[in-house]
């Protein structure tokens, strides 16, 4: 090895044969939240194996009856949100001063789920839908199914140009003005900048055509549904960061057939199948214990075990 193969191999630089990708917009932005909240939320997570036999079986009830198309995330969207009227303290953003030990807890009044969608190309890129506290099953699928339409429509480069805005002029807010500084050069110069940022500036149109800023900023909370992108998905979500400041994080596999052995009316050992869905809880602990969370997990064993309920939704 020579010296500059040593230097090389000492900076973990690219060899001559590797190929190198720089993150793009999106990829900066996801990249700083995780790495924010990576250092920020002190996590705990708790996976939750729900046993949703009749809640399957009255979904597929509902769905054939509904009279407008109703899909199975768009039921556990309102889930979540039945469960966090149950336990609002996990609807919320935390500040907290490392230096002095002071913090605040913003209950929000509104429940407003960020989720990731499945794009075209492979990408995953969050969209916020909001106010879900209160809306129907109907009222919820038709708000998803517009954020879809205009999905397709929308520059995304423009409108995370918009987030990228925010957050600098957020951070030169607090007095960060290095990371003001930094962000702002790499943006237009060298070898991170991003691409045909010309005219980004300028508004976007409010037609309803497209999304806006308010519907990709961070929501009051995360659900994520890993079974989109592999259906044949057959482990659980262990851990994922959360969406600082948010401090509470949703996440799903996949439904699944699951034997399991039982003592039948003869007394005897039998073998029957259940509906299972993995579900992931992740919360910042510093909202308090595991407590804080039972009152969610209570509500989702309520609406599995009694399932008919949806039918008012």
């Amino acid at each position: 090895m020579s010296f500059k193969e040593f230097l090389k191999a000492t900076l973990n630089k690219p060899l001559p044969e590797d190929e190198v990708k720089y993150f793009g917009l999106r990829s900066r932005i996801s990249g700083y939240i995780l790495t924010k909240a990576q250092q920020n939320s002190p996590t705990c997570g708790y996976n939750y194996e729900a046993d949703i036999t009749k809640l399957w079986e009255a979904f597929n009830e509902l769905k054939d009856n509904c009279g407008y198309e109703l899909s199975f995330n768009t039921l556990m969207m309102k889930i979540l949100s039945e469960g966090l009227k149950a336990a609002p303290k996990l609807n919320s953003h935390i500040n907290f001063n490392t230096t002095n030990s002071c913090g605040t807890l913003i209950m929000k009044k509104h429940i407003d789920i960020a989720m990731p969608v499945l794009l075209d190309n492979g990408e995953t890129f969050p969209i916020k839908v909001r106010e879900t506290e209160n809306k129907t099953l109907k009222e919820l699928s038709e708000q998803i199914a517009e954020l879809f339409q205009r999905l397709k429509t929308t520059d995304l480069d423009k409108v995370m140009f918009d987030v990228v805005t925010q957050r600098t002029i957020g951070l030169l807010l607090k007095g960060d003005i290095k990371a003001t500084i930094a962000q702002t050069f790499t943006g237009y110069v060298g070898k991170h900048k991003v691409a045909k940022l010309d005219g980004r500036l300028k508004p976007a149109p409010r037609d309803g055509s497209m999304l806006y800023i308010e519907e990709l900023n961070e929501g009051s909370v995360c659900m994520t549904n890993w079974g989109v992108l592999y259906d044949g998905l057959s482990g659980n979500v262990t851990y994922t960061p959360l969406l600082y400041p948010q401090v509470f994080l949703f996440a799903m596999g996949v439904v699944k057939d699951t034997d399991y052995a039982f003592r039948n009316e003869k007394g005897e050992v039998d073998i029957a199948t259940k509906k299972t869905l993995p579900i992931t809880l992740m919360f910042d602990h510093r909202i308090g214990a595991f407590n804080d969370v039972m009152p969610f997990i209570k509500k989702l064993d309520e609406i599995f075990q009694n399932p008919e309920i949806i039918k008012e939704w």
